[in-house]
């Protein structure tokens, strides 16, 4: 119970953090965005049965330039490198900008009906 106790503070003193400091809320959506791609690519490079090595032949770059993808931490991501994985994978590449809140929210992209 106390180690549910503890990790329920911390993500209510994280939460207050990043609710105060936009920047710091900005630079953990960037982080959680490049785990998310991580983990997508890895899942569906499995799912197909590549190795990487195979993906990087598929993909015309070298074996490097995927481990590199599926890196914890990857460096300026190119979009044409993850539109070469896509294609080599056989799967689509979907890419969305949407206009945000002052607080960070997107906002919905239903249009508001105009006031009478």
């Amino acid at each position: 119970m106390n180690k549910m106790r503890t990790e329920a503070g911390i993500m209510k003193w994280l939460n207050e953090s990043l609710r105060k400091d936009p920047a710091a809320r900005r630079r953990v959506e960037e982080m959680t965005e490049k785990i998310l791609v991580r983990q997508d690519l890895i899942a569906l490079r499995k799912a197909r049965g590549f190795t990487q090595k195979q993906l990087a032949e598929r993909m015309g770059v070298s074996q490097p330039v995927v481990a590199e993808l599926e890196s914890s931490a990857p460096r300026n991501i190119e979009l044409r490198t993850l539109v070469r994985a896509a294609a080599a994978l056989g799967a689509t590449l979907r890419i969305s900008l949407e206009i945000a809140e002052p607080r960070g929210r997107a906002r919905s992209r239903r249009p508001r009906k105009a006031a009478a």
